[in-house]
């Protein structure tokens, strides 16, 4: 989606869009939460059925992104007990079996939507944007689109970016990148995760693009100050407020 003219999705407090991703393989479970808290939202997962009807009425989400095959319970009961507590909440259902029985079986049980694997992680976040807005549970909204980390500011809508006040100028891949950071603050970023959100998979493995990128945002944003970006041996990248 493109950047400069997505509109965030709010709760209509203000708050962050609340999402439930249930599955139970932890590699999926993870791109699909990173690409919802790229949106902006809140966030929490569950492995299991009872896991996740457990985060259902601790959490209260918005919105849930259920598996229909799962270790306990499957993705039917889950759903039956999440509306016992929110009768309302929508759900989209994952299924791995691309046949009618389970689409209808699906919706009969109360889904809204459902996609089959494998799909696109841009293809869940418009389902779930879709839902969200027919269930008037988030409104579109514009001019709350600055993200804060430290003194360092990033506006979604005009694409300015300032550090202390200052302004940064940035090409659009470093903004992209440095908005990717900003809305994981202090969350380890592996060179892979980057690659997927920033680069859509187009360099397939080429890490060393996001090491030149990462210089290029460094020479903008620390040089001659207190460094927010850091390297995590091994690990990855993370971006977290100047120390001091």
């Amino acid at each position: 989606m493109n950047a400069a003219t997505r509109a965030d999705l709010r709760r209509p407090d203000g708050t962050p869009v609340r999402a439930l991703v249930v599955d139970d393989e932890p590699t999926l479970a993870e791109l699909l939460s990173m690409a919802l808290r790229y949106e902006g939202w809140d966030v929490r997962s569950a492995g299991d059925g009872l896991g996740a009807v457990k985060q259902g009425r601790e959490f209260r989400p918005d919105v849930v992104v259920l598996d229909v095959m799962l270790p306990d319970i499957d993705g039917f009961e889950v759903l039956r007990r999440l509306r016992a507590d929110s009768p309302d909440v929508p759900v989209l259902f994952l299924t791995a079996r691309d046949a009618v029985e389970d689409r209808v079986a699906g919706i009969t049980a109360g889904g809204d939507d459902y996609v089959t694997k494998p799909f696109s992680l841009e293809e869940v976040v418009a389902r779930l944007r879709g839902l969200l807005r027919r269930a008037a549970v988030a409104t579109a909204v514009r001019g709350d689109a600055t993200l804060t980390v430290g003194d360092l500011t990033l506006d979604e809508d005009s694409h300015e970016v300032a550090r202390a006040g200052a302004p940064v100028e940035l090409t659009a891949t470093e903004f992209e990148l440095l908005r990717f950071l900003m809305r994981n603050p202090r969350r380890v970023l592996s060179k892979a995760q980057i690659l997927d959100r920033v680069w859509n998979y187009d360099f397939g493995g080429q890490s060393n693009i996001v090491e030149l990128y990462i210089s290029y945002l460094r020479k903008k944003i620390d040089a001659g100050r207190a460094p927010m970006i850091h390297t995590v041996r091994g690990a990855g990248y993370v971006l977290k407020p100047a120390a001091g």
